[in-house]
């Protein structure tokens, strides 16, 4: 278990990073890459470690970095940040907000931005990683501080695990990881056991029969058929799951036709889902198949559907041992600031990384919002209308008390292990 004079003195060194973490969190956020492009920042990241004096791996899988720090006999620890942005134009007014376009794996330039906290995760774990080789003797052991890259693809961590990211490290005894999310900046949260959902997109084709719009007749609409199977979904979640079992069905994306007078001949939809159990997950896969090939019945549809998986995102399941060493370890640095935080719907894809690896891990949340804003919304009623949740392009952390908490949350998480 942590002792917290060992936080102490790692952590006397906050103030001394503070200007470079702060100028490299807004290059970071002004200058963001997709998945898989990540160069310019995985040059930062690993220039930065070696710095520091670790052992460096880079381009694992694409553009995937770790950084080893031996010193000394004892545990090892990982701690993973990902590194990649998203297509989103951002809006957030900052004199460090971003402006960059990027081709995207469709080949289509799109605005990017970091809409998720990538940024935020890529400078706490660099300041962690400065921390902790600055005080050695605080600590023993070793650490690695492992860059991802597109999490938001669900096949950075995937990636780095075919490109053989257990031979180019000593293995963990325990995975560590964390996000930045929509409640107070200066708040910790972790919990043990189902964290983050699961998630799995699909994109579905059904077909009809095109004909001119002037005579609708001769056609079946897939048009039509993809309202009805639309409007069918709506019931899933509300009456074939168990009240109080989670779960979310999306339909993200409808597409037919391309001219107002044309009846096409198929429809794509794109659907979302979520859940934390995998008898859940099933039943909401046969519920799709089943209601599409209902509908596709009732239509008169003239070839069969096609469904393609893709995204995929397993549950993030806290060890709960590790949650809870990690729950007393907050408490003791971060007092009432650190509390129980509930289940997410969000999706991850870290915890490939320790199961692969065959580790136990915990996974946490750290806030992001200015306190006072996020406190004056709450009195009013108006969190969900006026506090920017990830993926918004209004997504903004105050830069502090976040890099400080995050940064603080990974050097406590590691000396619980290697203090």
């Amino acid at each position: 278990m942590i002792q917290h004079r060992d936080a102490t003195s790692v952590l006397a060194g906050q103030e001394t990073i503070r200007t470079w973490q702060e100028h490299l969190y807004k290059t970071v956020h002004q200058h963001p890459e997709l998945g898989h492009q990540e160069v310019e920042t995985a040059a930062l990241v690993a220039d930065a470690l070696r710095g520091f004096g670790y052992d460096v791996h880079e381009k694992i899988g694409s553009t995937g970095v770790v950084g080893v720090l031996r010193n000394g006999d004892g545990p090892v620890v990982l701690t993973r940040a990902d590194m990649d942005a998203l297509p989103v134009e951002e809006v957030t007014g900052l004199p460090y907000a971003s402006t960059d376009h990027a081709t995207d794996r469709d080949g289509v330039v799109v605005p990017v931005m970091h809409a998720c906290g990538h940024d935020v995760h890529v400078a706490c774990l660099l300041g962690a990683a400065s921390l902790l080789a600055e005080t050695p003797d605080a600590w023993k052991g070793t650490y690695i501080a492992l860059f991802q890259p597109a999490e938001e693809l669900a096949d950075g961590a995937e990636v780095m695990l075919d490109a053989g990211l257990a031979d180019l490290i000593p293995k963990p005894d325990v995975a560590l990881a964390q996000h930045v999310l929509p409640f107070p900046a200066g708040r910790l949260g972790v919990r043990p056991g189902p964290f983050l959902s699961s998630g799995d997109s699909m994109r579905v084709t059904v077909w009809g029969r095109g004909s001119h719009g002037s005579m609708p007749q001769l056609s079946v609409d897939p048009v039509v058929l993809a309202s009805s199977i639309v409007m069918r979904l709506q019931t899933v979640v509300s009456r074939e799951v168990a009240p109080g079992e989670f779960a979310v069905l999306t339909v993200g994306r409808v597409e037919a036709g391309s001219k107002s007078n044309i009846i096409s001949d198929h429809a794509v939809l794109e659907l979302n889902f979520r859940t934390f159990s995998e008898s859940t997950r099933a039943a909401i896969v046969a519920a799709i198949h089943r209601i599409v090939e209902g509908e596709c019945a009732a239509a008169g549809s003239p070839k069969p559907s096609t469904y393609e998986t893709y995204d995929h995102y397993p549950v993030t399941d806290n060890d709960p041992d590790v949650a809870a060493t990690l729950a007393a370890a907050f408490a003791d640095h971060f007092g009432d600031s650190a509390f129980a935080i509930d289940r997410q719907s969000a999706s991850e894809d870290f915890s490939e990384i320790p199961d692969a690896l065959r580790v136990p891990y915990a996974y946490w949340g750290v806030g992001g919002i200015d306190p006072a804003q996020y406190a004056k919304a709450e009195a009013s009623g108006t969190v969900v209308t006026d506090i920017p949740a990830n993926h918004s392009p209004s997504f903004a952390p105050v830069i502090e008390p976040t890099l400080r908490t995050g940064t603080a949350a990974a050097v406590v998480a590691a000396l619980a292990w290697l203090g």
